[in-house]
């Protein structure tokens, strides 16, 4: 596995923007040989691009958190897949009234740099996005915009509801940054939704309001798969259990997707 952490200049925030980008390399068993053909000797030279998941964080966190507080990167390796950290501050992934568009750049930017430096797979199915907490509601927002960017969405522990309440009126006017007006649109025109995986602790504060999300969700026909645990509120530990469950869970077609997770 690398772990590489840069400094990127954005050309839509107009300033530099901390990344941390993982991706699956040769293991200690495979430079011993464990797993790998007679006469096979291992590559950096992936033999396909990657899938690729755009990894959301929470309010209060940057780049490093997800990689610093969870397994992700232990994940990452065993399942082959490119997994995208990013500093977004506290704005929500949306475009913020009069400053910051975090959505260009997740959107348009992000992904331009990311297929452009690494080799990443730019196939909708096999690009995934997902979040925890603000990074959930994230995920949402751009997961519904761009159903045919995304094969899935995982939302952790969502702030669904309160990051257009938090940002007052001007935000709530625009149904793009709205998860239920977006749930609405896509059904009003017929449209596919991207498989959906959400989870949340029974004893999180957001747990009614996700659960009712996701009822709204199947409601409109997507295909979404739930997760609880009992007990666990809003944190880390939950989380980390979350997106190994949800490496698992993704529905893969890529060139990896037949060799189950390897030892590393």
């Amino acid at each position: 596995m690398a772990k590489i952490q840069c400094n990127v200049i954005s050309y839509v925030l107009r300033r530099t923007v901390d990344l941390t980008v993982v991706v699956p390399t040769p293991t200690i068993p495979q430079s011993m040989g464990m797993g790998m053909k007679e006469g096979e000797t291992p590559k950096h030279t992936p033999k396909a691009p990657y899938p690729v998941l755009y990894l959301l964080h929470g309010v209060g966190n940057n780049h490093a958190q997800w990689t610093g507080y969870t397994n992700v990167e232990m994940y990452a390796e065993e399942h082959q897949i490119v997994v995208v950290n990013m500093s977004a501050e506290n704005k929500g992934y949306i475009t913020a009234p009069g400053g910051d568009d975090y959505f260009r750049f997740i959107s348009e930017e992000l992904p331009d740099f990311i297929t452009g430096m690494f080799p990443v797979s730019k196939r909708p199915e096999d690009t995934y996005i997902a979040g925890l907490s603000m990074g959930g509601a994230g995920t949402i927002i751009h997961a519904l915009n761009f159903p045919e960017r995304f094969r899935a969405f995982g939302a952790f522990s969502a702030a669904v509801g309160n990051l257009q309440r938090r940002s007052g009126p001007a935000i709530e006017r625009e149904d793009r940054f709205v998860p239920e007006k977006l749930v609405e649109k896509i059904k009003a025109e017929g449209g596919t939704f991207p498989k959906a995986y959400m989870a949340c602790g029974t004893a999180d504060f957001l747990y009614e309001n996700d659960k009712e999300f996701c009822k709204k969700l199947v409601e409109a026909g997507a295909d979404v798969t739930w997760d609880e645990i009992e007990g666990y509120g809003h944190e880390w530990r939950f989380w980390d259990i979350q997106i190994e469950k949800f490496l698992k869970w993704i529905p893969r077609t890529d060139a990896y997707a037949d060799e189950g997770p390897r030892k590393i």
